[in-house]
């Protein structure tokens, strides 16, 4: 019998046993050379952690707050797709875990069960992440069914007007299912050229056309706080405070779009400065370890969210697995704070953490 996992890390082997290669592939992969895959998870390693001793650390206080709402970690699911190649249970059983975990779960609206099912199997605040479509009416009537069904906030991902080059996904001539969300609003079928039927769906589906000035049409269909998931650069923060969003999620898409983009946590800091206090800045990709999510905090986001390793407990041990996966980041980061001298997530500081760029100029 195979040990249990003690990290995070371990889950994903568990998953690479338990999935068909393709869809394995699927999630793990990353676009064209995948430099920035590695670079996600490994500029966390080029930062330190300074930990302050003598402190007590007798209690720690993990929670935190995203719009108002509290959660038990400064950790939230992040919008993955298409749950069920993982587990038949789908985004049904993910949405179960991050409510037993009180923490908040960003559903895909490329989802393998409706908007609707999930809303129904749990009583947790959630928010919708959302496309938009060359259609405009069909992502208002997705807006429309995510308010109506209890959703707290809209994502809206900004960096997709093509799909990335995902290479595994074009050899292995992949196959997705029907987006449920997506039934009877747009016909789904493609014409993929003997390659990755994703990248021909969203060529076929998505908004190349969709751009800042076009925010004001997605804030005047809802009343919800609208998230932008994308952002990188200094630039395009300074944007979306303009436009009038919630919060800034610093994400690459998982490096599945454009390679040689940068690693999240290294443009972190620049977004935090660009936006000044006025929203909340979080941090999407590479986290792996509870000291990843204390050095997130540290330069400035409110939270961070997680894809792939919730991904990778679905497949391994569905709900419980995903649950797992949640917990162990929990665990980690609360050793983590203690180390630090640091009882409460307030108590992560800035001070706290040294980046490659400080440490070279401390050697001058």
């Amino acid at each position: 019998m195979a040990a249990e996992p003690v990290n995070v890390n371990e889950f994903r082997e568990l998953a690479r046993r338990a999935l068909p290669k393709m869809c394995y592939d699927f999630y793990s992969g990353g676009a064209e050379d995948q430099y920035t895959l590695k670079e996600n998870e490994e500029a966390f390693g080029k930062i330190i952690i300074l930990p302050r001793i003598l402190r007590d650390v007798s209690g720690i206080d993990l929670s935190t707050t995203v719009l108002g709402y509290n959660i038990s970690m400064p950790v939230m699911i992040a919008p993955t797709g298409m749950h069920k190649l993982a587990n038949p249970a789908g985004e049904i059983a993910t949405a179960k875990a991050a409510s037993a975990c009180k923490t908040i779960m960003v559903l895909s609206s490329a989802s393998t069960c409706t908007l609707e099912e999930v809303a129904a199997c749990c009583n947790a605040v959630r928010f919708f992440q959302l496309y938009v479509y060359k259609r405009r009416d069909i992502s208002a009537k997705l807006v429309q069914r995510a308010e109506n069904n209890g959703y707290k906030a809209i994502v809206l991902t900004a960096d997709s007007p093509r799909l990335g080059r995902r290479e595994a996904d074009i050899k292995n001539k992949l196959v997705v299912p029907q987006p449920k969300n997506l039934e009877g609003l747009l016909s789904t079928k493609s014409v993929s050229d003997g390659g990755s039927g994703l990248e021909a769906l969203a060529r076929g589906t998505l908004d190349p056309s969709f751009c800042w000035e076009d925010i004001r049409w997605l804030k005047s269909i809802t009343n919800l706080p609208i998230l932008i998931k994308g952002v990188l650069t200094h630039e395009d923060a300074i944007k979306a405070l303009e436009v009038g969003v919630a919060g800034i999620i610093v994400s690459n898409h998982g490096a599945r779009q454009l390679d040689y983009s940068p690693a999240t946590i290294s443009v972190l800091e620049e977004v935090v400065h660009a936006v000044g206090g006025k929203v909340p800045v979080f941090l999407d990709g590479g986290v792996r370890r509870g000291t990843d999510i204390f050095k997130a905090v540290a330069l400035g986001a409110q939270a961070v969210l997680v894809g792939r390793p919730v991904l990778y407990g679905l497949a391994a041990k569905g709900e419980y697995g995903v649950r797992q996966v949640l917990e162990m980041l929990m665990d980690e980061l609360e050793i983590t704070m203690a180390l630090s001298g640091c009882s409460s997530v307030k108590e992560i500081t800035r001070s706290h953490v040294r980046t490659k760029h400080e440490q070279l100029l401390s050697m001058l």
